[in-house]
């Protein structure tokens, strides 16, 4: 189970309607694709792993991905391309601040 903290949104595999969202490793996916943006940024010879910044996980039995803000003001085109994902994708997303 997820422990988000109050700087992290959460990107949960449930559309605004409620339905689960496929396909069903769409958050490790998405991870997947973010995981060069971290802190001091990727290196040569870094084993592949998930950005801190950008978490595949489940909360309740749902996947979702947890996107920790620092993101937004170390790489803006990463944030807006997780964000729009979400929003193009019609995914819930919990706002930290909320």
């Amino acid at each position: 189970m997820a422990s988000p903290t109050s700087k992290e949104y959460i990107i949960l595999g449930l559309t605004l309607e409620g339905k689960p969202f496929r396909p069903s490793d769409w958050a490790e996916r998405l991870a997947g694709v973010m995981s060069q943006f971290r802190p001091g940024g990727a290196t040569p010879g870094d084993h592949i792993s998930y950005s801190p910044w950008c978490v595949p996980n489940q909360i309740d039995g749902c996947k979702c991905v947890l996107v920790h803000i620092d993101l937004r003001d170390s790489e803006p085109m990463a944030w807006d391309f997780v964000m729009n994902f979400a929003k193009d994708n019609q995914l819930q997303i919990r706002d930290p601040e909320a």
